[in-house]
């Protein structure tokens, strides 16, 4: 670690005990700010996660005064509690500054017309995308999800540039293009595009659909938003803002610190954050710290692409599969697309999982069923049912892909 960056850590850690839920929290632990002495002593101190912070609903995570306080977001789950996370005035401008990092990195300037297709208001991904953009002194076409018919009319009269987008609707849209032979009416040459776990095949197809060059984004609402890190021209991983951010991986059975290269769970501790500060949070989201410099030259560090989240493992007859997992089987089986379905049903005293996966044009289906029936033996270690469509025939969102579908728990 840093000096500058252990100097920023233990600012953090005063600042963040000015908050109700952290002054309960350091009382609970034991834990004076002033016992981190080192940067090894980190270690000893919890974490925290989301369920922490449902708890601290409404604003017990408020580290400054109402009269700092300029705006509030809200995580976009749909179950449980809310999570509520304050900003102050500096929180927006570093953001923002984030995020017009992120665009650089994708080699946008303010030459460049930027469709913002993921949604505004409580959810951070539309305003900060905006934010982002103003600052890069770009042309915002702030649209929000959804609309098909209307972003593709913008699309084109506008002559956009740069599409920003969750991963499912950019394929949606790259479907859609393809579809009414609009290749050669877009003006698209980048994108944007994060929000949840995407695979190869996935991004190929958004890709060749729209013509463009893909850029992976990440964030997450409690840590400001979109735009914490980004892949560059190179695509051999994520460079993240560790002037504004500490990140750690860990064992999520054990907590403990892996070193870099191992996959494990991401740790985020904001280093400048006023509004909500976090210490040593854990993300669930599965990934590992890149060793070594980039060929691109940047001086921000690594962290590998998303593989996926802890809390979407599903455990079936003994044996614990994720999306990542399945995401790893495809990309090996020629003929198969990038879209799937995982449904787990429990059928006279057993459990049953059964896969809905789309088979490219041409594809023998009844050979790449029993490929990849084989390669989840082998790999993952259980028997399913395999069933092939069409690409087109598993639903599409205009949000996130939901890919595993638990019956068990219905």
């Amino acid at each position: 670690m840093k000096e500058a960056t252990f100097k920023l850590f233990k600012e953090q850690l005063a600042r963040a005990g000015r908050s109700d839920f952290y002054r309960k929290r350091y009382k609970e632990w034991g834990l004076d700010p002033a016992d981190i002495r080192t940067p090894e002593d980190i270690k000893k101190i919890p974490f925290t996660d989301k369920g922490d912070l449902r708890d601290a609903y409404p604003l017990g995570i408020q580290a400054a005064g109402d009269e700092e306080i300029v705006r509030i977001h809200s995580s976009s789950g749909t179950t449980g509690q809310p999570v509520i996370i304050p900003y102050t005035r500096r929180d927006v401008e570093d953001w923002a500054i984030m995020m017009k990092r992120c665009y650089e990195f994708a080699g946008l300037t303010n030459l460049d017309r930027i469709q913002i297709t993921p949604g505004y208001g409580l959810w951070t991904a539309g305003i900060g995308f905006q934010a982002g953009c103003e600052l890069l002194g770009a042309m915002a076409v702030p649209m929000g999800p959804g609309n098909t018919e209307k972003q593709l009319k913008m699309m084109m009269d506008l002559k956009s540039t740069a599409l920003t987008s969750t991963s499912s609707y950019a394929l949606l849209l790259a479907e859609t293009v393809q579809q009414r032979g609009l290749q050669d009416k877009i003006y698209l040459k980048k994108g944007v595009i994060g929000s949840e776990h995407w695979g190869d095949k996935m991004r190929r197809r958004i890709s060749e659909g729209l013509g463009i060059d893909v850029y992976d984004i990440y964030g997450l609402t409690e840590v400001y938003g979109p735009g914490i890190s980004i892949d560059c021209a190179l695509h051999k991983g994520l460079h993240y803002f560790d002037d504004y951010l500490y990140f750690e991986i860990i064992d999520p059975l054990t907590g403990e610190c892996l070193p870099d290269g191992e996959m494990g769970e991401l740790v985020i501790t904001t280093l400048r954050k006023e509004g909500g500060p976090l210490i040593r949070y854990r993300t669930h989201d599965i990934t590992r710290l890149l060793p070594g410099e980039c060929g691109c030259g940047s001086p921000y560090p690594r962290h590998d692409r998303i593989q996926g989240r802890t809390d979407d493992m599903v455990k079936v007859k003994g044996v614990n599969i994720y999306p990542a997992q399945m995401d790893g089987v495809l990309r090996k089986i020629d003929g198969v697309s990038s879209e799937y379905l995982i449904e787990i049903n429990h059928f006279e005293g057993k459990d049953e999982i059964e896969l809905s996966m789309e088979a490219e044009e041409g594809a023998d289906f009844a050979a790449v069923e029993e490929a990849v029936f084989e390669q989840v033996r082998r790999e993952i270690g259980v028997r399913i049912r395999v069933r092939a469509f069409a690409v087109g025939t598993l639903p599409r969102s205009e949000k996130k892909t939901k890919r595993i579908k638990d019956n068990r728990q219905e």
